[in-house]
């Protein structure tokens, strides 16, 4: 079970990476007058932490509730 969400932590970390990023370059070049597509990403880029923050919290009541194993 920890293996499983340590790899869904990963992956909700990179997912929330490639979000930034695209809206880092979106906003580089300009294309988004109205910013429309910046508020888009950035509530995806908000929800995939939010998943990745519960993710890791579960992460930790998994191992206190094991004894860290």
């Amino acid at each position: 079970m920890r293996i499983f969400l340590v790899i869904l932590i990963v992956l909700g970390a990179l997912a929330t990476l490639f979000v930034l990023v695209r809206g880092v370059i979106g906003m580089a070049q300009g294309k988004d007058i109205t910013g429309q597509r910046s508020q888009q990403l950035m509530q995806k880029r908000v929800m995939f932490q939010a998943i990745t923050i519960l993710l890791a919290i579960a992460l930790l009541a998994v191992m206190s509730s094991s004894g860290g194993r």
